[in-house]
């Protein structure tokens, strides 16, 4: 951050407003933001994932936003759920947060936006055009803004599966797996599949989620590894696992570092979800400003094709092609067809809910 935040708030609405319409489009540098020059930040702050996932956010959208403004991007790698409360006590309390852009899942970017510390995004210009997938359902405006899609596949060794893929999420059960399988260290991607692995239904989510903690107890009898999305990639790297729930980038990753991963969906089906970018509240004029710019940029073809092709996700940009390994792919949904096969869980049944199932993974295997 800077330290010029008490004069940047005293900037006029007319002068802001000037220079956002001169930015229509994209980010476009001439007189009429001569103002927004004189006032722009040595940096802005993105908190993101580390590994894969910060590779191709600082390759396919930051490299991009400081060579067009000058202004450099510092990935701040703190994990979503521990910023998150620093977020909002320092909008509770008047003071300036602690970054400028925050790369969440729509889940949790929801639970902020429904706590009101979230900017509304709905005047940024390269909205319009989007694909559906890009609005936040049940929110109004644009509190945040949808970026891609992502599936949490069934990730596994070919080696260790010399029959085939693996057609049931039950064969994380399988005895000669123990040690060597993996989840999210919070259940994320895999609670409501777990339901359905455990012998029951889409439609006992979220009233029901008996069986799925019934499948979490057997299988903490095989000694699962739970971590974070670096650790999927390094694990795989490493061959210390065989199989795993985790989202396709990470599996992708190691595969295209010699690692011998594939992917499938099981008959239980896979969890897809989406993630996006917001601003918090309190920034001083000028950053807001500078924070909205870089999110706009991200939001164009130039940055979606490099972003979410290095990620291996499907854009709310409409029109980008696949990566070329990726066309036809069960973890790259693009038609209706392919939604067909997944599980989504509408926004709010995992606002409401999650923390719960969250702690009661936790309990299960912590206990």
């Amino acid at each position: 951050m800077n330290d010029n935040r008490k004069n940047s708030q005293n900037l006029s609405r007319r002068d802001f407003i000037a220079a956002s319409a001169a930015l229509a489009g994209g980010i476009a540098m001439g007189p009429a933001i001569a103002w927004a020059e004189e006032k722009k930040p040595k940096e802005i702050i993105v908190r993101a994932w580390g590994g894969s996932w910060g590779d191709a956010l600082k390759a396919g959208v930051a490299d991009g936003f400081t060579k067009q403004t000058g202004i450099k991007v510092r990935l701040d790698f703190t994990e979503d759920n521990e910023i998150k409360p620093k977020i909002w006590a320092a909008v509770d309390q008047g003071r300036i947060p602690p970054i400028h852009v925050n790369w969440d899942t729509t889940t949790n970017a929801t639970i902020s936006a429904l706590r009101g510390v979230t900017v509304d995004l709905s005047d940024l210009s390269n909205i319009k055009g989007l694909l559906p997938l890009a609005k936040p359902v049940g929110l109004d405006g644009y509190p945040l803004v949808n970026t891609y899609a992502y599936v949490y596949v069934c990730a596994y060794r070919p080696e260790a599966f010399p029959d085939g893929p693996p057609n049931s999420w039950n064969v994380l059960l399988d005895p000669k797996f123990k040690g060597r399988v993996a989840l999210y260290d919070d259940g994320i991607g895999f609670n409501p599949i777990a339901v359905i692995a455990g012998g029951g239904s889409i439609k006992d989510i979220p009233e029901n989620m008996e069986t799925g903690y019934e499948f979490y107890k057997k299988l903490k009898a095989n000694k699962p590894l739970l971590g974070e999305d670096a650790d999927f990639t390094t694990w795989f790297q490493k061959g210390e696992i065989d199989i795993a729930c985790t989202i396709s980038v990470n599996a992708r990753a190691a595969k295209q570092s010699g690692i011998d991963v594939a992917w499938t969906v099981p008959k239980e089906g896979c969890k897809v979800d989406t993630d996006g970018l917001w601003i918090p509240k309190g920034l001083p004029t000028n950053e807001e400003y500078w924070a909205k710019q870089f999110i706009n940029f991200a939001l164009t073809k130039e940055a979606q094709t490099k972003w979410c092709s290095a990620l291996g996700l499907p854009p709310v940009f409409p029109g980008i092609e696949p990566p070329a390994d990726l066309v036809g792919d069960v973890s790259y949904p693009t038609k209706p067809e392919d939604f067909g096969k997944l599980v989504r869980v509408p926004s709010k049944v995992l606002v409401e809910n999650q923390p719960k199932w969250f702690a009661k993974f936790n309990e299960i295997f912590q206990g």
